[in-house]
């Protein structure tokens, strides 16, 4: 029991730092050499980076997030392995990584984006159909209503309602509605910018505005 307990520790502490590492200060450091919190708008970095950098620059941020993501998943599973729960280890991995996107102990405990991505790369971890259909009906949102809250809105529900229908083990089933049912609480303020009409909308156009930064 005691050395399941600090095998769950060490994935919480590795997860939890993981989460909280920006990936724009990863991306920055080691893809593409340049300071991109000093570019536009800084702060929101889907909208900003694709707005940067294209689709493509865009494709190699998400690719950065998405590797950094499954580094407490891997583990998880590695040493929970040991005692025979290695689903489990990536289910908790990818729970403590998405506490610490949302409340990230570098940035003060504030999130700086949805966790969207973490949310679907947890729910991967767990079950493919479980990740897939979270991710699908996620993207067909937001591209229909160009809201990415709304998006992600949706596509916890879809994970809350397909992991009571196709994940057995009961672990695994909690840890996941549980960070499905985070996300949702986290976008209650959406929800009512949302309902006040005050919600930014994703824009997909092209916009070179920021070349006239003095930072640029």
């Amino acid at each position: 029991m005691i050395v399941y307990f600090l095998l769950l520790l060490i994935v919480a502490f590795v997860g939890y730092i993981t989460g909280s590492v920006s990936t724009l200060r990863v991306a920055s450091r080691f893809v593409f050499h340049k300071n991109l919190r000093r570019l536009g708008r800084g702060n929101i970095w889907i909208s900003n980076f694709r707005r940067l950098y294209g689709w493509w620059g865009f494709g190699k941020l998400l690719l950065t997030e998405a590797v950094k993501d499954l580094i407490p998943i891997l583990l998880g599973v590695g040493l929970l392995a040991i005692k025979g729960h290695g689903a489990v280890g990536a289910a908790f991995g990818g729970f403590c990584m998405l506490m610490g996107r949302l409340w990230p102990v570098f940035n003060g405990l504030k999130g700086t984006h949805h966790g969207c991505v973490a949310m679907v790369i947890a729910a991967l971890s767990v079950d493919i159909s479980l990740g897939a259909s979270a991710a699908v009906v996620m993207l067909v949102v937001i591209w229909f209503t160009r809201y990415l809250s709304l998006g992600a809105i949706a596509g916890a529900v879809i994970a809350i309602v397909t992991a009571l229908l196709v994940v057995d083990d009961r672990l695994c089933m909690l840890l996941s509605i549980f960070c499905s049912g985070i996300v949702l609480l986290y976008h209650v303020p959406a929800l009512l910018r949302l309902s006040q009409g005050r919600e930014e909308r994703l824009s997909f156009e092209q916009d070179i505005t920021y070349k006239f930064d003095e930072n640029f």
